[in-house]
């Protein structure tokens, strides 16, 4: 459960940084394998600089609008060193806005820079690195398609995560204005060459911004009342609602595999309270001849198997949480022991305990004293 838990909410986590209050536009949906209807999502228009604007200036429900260009893979140059295959990608202004975006050094275009397309850049935390090595990288000068860009930010160093939707380590960042100059920012033959993204305001939600932003670009692109829609709107909740699906069948195999060691556990348990009853069966006589009550030697032998339980449980989450700690480090990913599962693994030792319990217990209760006191 720890391991399941703990690669959920790792991969969970990362898809969360893309933001449950934004939608995205762009050719191809999310929620469809793009292979078996290519050449239909193929032959829609890209998300373009318009539509960024019309929905800019008329869509009352969107905070804010950004449009990102991925140009593709590109080599990066920084005197004798260069980085081959780094990503380039551009965006309008408020994509830093949207994303929340945290720059380990210097800082990001201001709005002059981005309305007149300065040669301004700003590199992944991997790219700077390399091109840099312990060189301060502010304000040095690079080049990159051909031009010469000036940088002024490094992106903060992404986070342990097995998926990262946001990994900026290996990408060059330019500002949309300044992309125009140097590359083909339409995207045309490219299906997931450019999206909209577009952040609900604090007094919408996110089916509302859908419904405004379907209208407004369906009037925008002129399409007819009886014509599907020629863009795909795409939210996260479709990626965490099919990680819901593969991690339940994760659960219940977790749980399968649980049951049996739970079993083990109850029968172990069932056998060491046989024995024990068994060993002190002329105690037990006596006591009852001293006056002990049936449900006093019940108590006594189930609350003995709880205990023995609880310890077995305890010793069971230490060696949990030092297997968590050391593959943590091992695999340089997060493992951890919640309290919940804690709480839960303390839970189901003590009903085991009663379980496993009840019947020695119980038959430990019924002893006839004499007999008892006899053997």
């Amino acid at each position: 459960m720890s391991a399941v838990d703990s690669l959920e909410d790792n991969i969970k986590g990362s898809f969360e940084q893309l933001g449950n209050d934004v939608i995205y536009i762009s050719k191809l949906p999310w929620a469809e394998n793009p292979s078996q209807s290519y050449w239909k999502y193929f032959q829609r228009p890209a998300p373009s600089y318009e539509d960024y604007q019309v929905i800019k200036t008329r869509v009352k429900t969107a905070a804010e609008v950004s449009l990102m260009v991925r140009i593709g893979s590109k080599t990066v140059k920084y005197r004798s060193n260069s980085v081959e295959g780094a990503f380039v990608l551009a965006a309008t202004y408020e994509y830093a806005t949207i994303f929340a975006l945290q720059l380990d050094q210097g800082r990001y275009y201001t709005a002059y820079e981005y309305e007149h397309g300065s040669d301004k850049v700003i590199l992944g935390y991997t790219i700077a690195e390399e091109l840099f090595g312990a060189i301060d990288p502010i304000g040095k000068d690079i080049k990159l398609m051909g031009r010469t860009l000036q940088v002024i930010g490094i992106f903060e160093k992404s986070g342990k995560s097995l998926i990262n939707p946001m990994d900026y380590d290996e990408t060059v960042f330019l500002s949309y204005t300044l992309a125009k100059k140097m590359s083909d920012v339409k995207m045309r033959n490219s299906p997931m060459g450019t999206h909209l993204n577009v952040k609900a305001n604090v007094d919408s939600n996110v089916d509302a911004l859908k419904d405004e932003v379907t209208g407004v670009l369906r009037a925008h692109r002129r399409l007819k009342p009886v014509e599907i829609d020629d863009f795909s709107i795409n939210e996260i909740s479709v990626i965490t609602q099919f990680l819901d699906k593969i991690f339940g069948v994760l659960n219940i195999a977790g749980w399968l595999i649980g049951v049996f060691a739970i079993l083990v556990g109850m029968f172990s348990v069932a056998n060491i309270m046989f024995v024990s009853v068994k060993e002190r069966t002329n105690i037990i006589g006596i006591k009852k001849a001293l006056g002990a009550k049936r449900y006093f030697i019940l108590l006594e032998f189930l609350i003995e198997a709880i205990v023995l339980c609880i310890l077995g449980g305890l010793i069971g989450l230490l060696i949990v949480f030092l297997v968590m700690k050391i593959l943590t480090q091992v695999i340089d990913f997060e493992l951890y022991l919640s309290v919940g599962n804690i709480v839960f693994g303390l839970t189901l030792s003590i009903i085991i305990g009663v379980i496993a319990g009840l019947i020695p217990a119980n038959q430990a209760s019924k002893l006839d004293p004499v007999e008892a006191m006899r053997r």
